[in-house]
């Protein structure tokens, strides 16, 4: 395998970093396999769509999810720049909701992250003109797409703390993980995976 995988302690969440193969020219590896992610994620990974984000040091996007069914599970990775990528446990039920973990991306290591449907995905930018790419399983839907508050409490996400933080307007005035939960947004594990949203009790 040209790639070496490691779990993050949150189920559905993975690290993948790629062989890289150099010579005087450059180098060459391999960014994203189907059969690869497939084998280790248990089921096939479909590219609905491919975004690109550039971002400014201090750039801060997320905690962002989309509603399940039908979700969106997420193959991300760094091409210029360097980012603190972050991925939270959203799905009522689960054994680790509400914790998070975190993996520097960037044009040296090379690392991927995977993330399943009912996940939370976001970052921060440690460089300028930081271009992160994402690899999703269904398209954007703006009325199926929702955000927690990156900065909750509850969360308390260990943003790097020597940047000044750049939000949208949309993630500053997001709800909290609590808020969330109790407006019924978030999906229920294991629905994350298959079977209907349903509000949280």
């Amino acid at each position: 395998m040209d790639v070496y995988v490691e779990e993050i302690g949150i189920d559905g969440a993975f690290v993948f970093t790629p062989r890289k193969h150099g010579d005087e020219r450059g180098i060459f590896f391999e960014l994203f396999k189907s059969t690869t992610v497939r084998d280790v994620v248990g089921s096939a990974f479909r590219t609905a769509q491919v975004n690109c984000s550039v971002s400014k040091a201090g750039a801060l996007r997320g905690i962002h999810f989309a509603d399940v069914p039908p979700g969106q599970a997420k193959f991300v990775t760094c091409l210029t720049g360097a980012v603190f990528d972050v991925v939270v446990d959203l799905r009522c039920g689960s054994p680790t909701f509400g914790q998070w973990r975190s993996v520097v991306l960037d044009d040296s290591s090379r690392r991927c992250v995977y993330l399943a449907e009912g996940l939370g995905h976001g970052f921060m930018a440690l460089q300028d003109d930081s271009a992160v790419t994402y690899l999703c399983s269904s398209e954007y839907d703006p009325d199926r797409e929702h955000t927690v508050y990156p900065y909750d409490p509850q969360l308390s996400i260990e943003w790097p703390a020597d940047l000044d933080p750049c939000l949208s307007s949309r993630d500053l005035s997001a709800p909290t993980l609590t808020e969330a939960r109790r407006s019924g947004l978030l999906p229920a594990h294991p629905a994350a995976a298959a079977g209907p949203r349903r509000p949280a009790g």
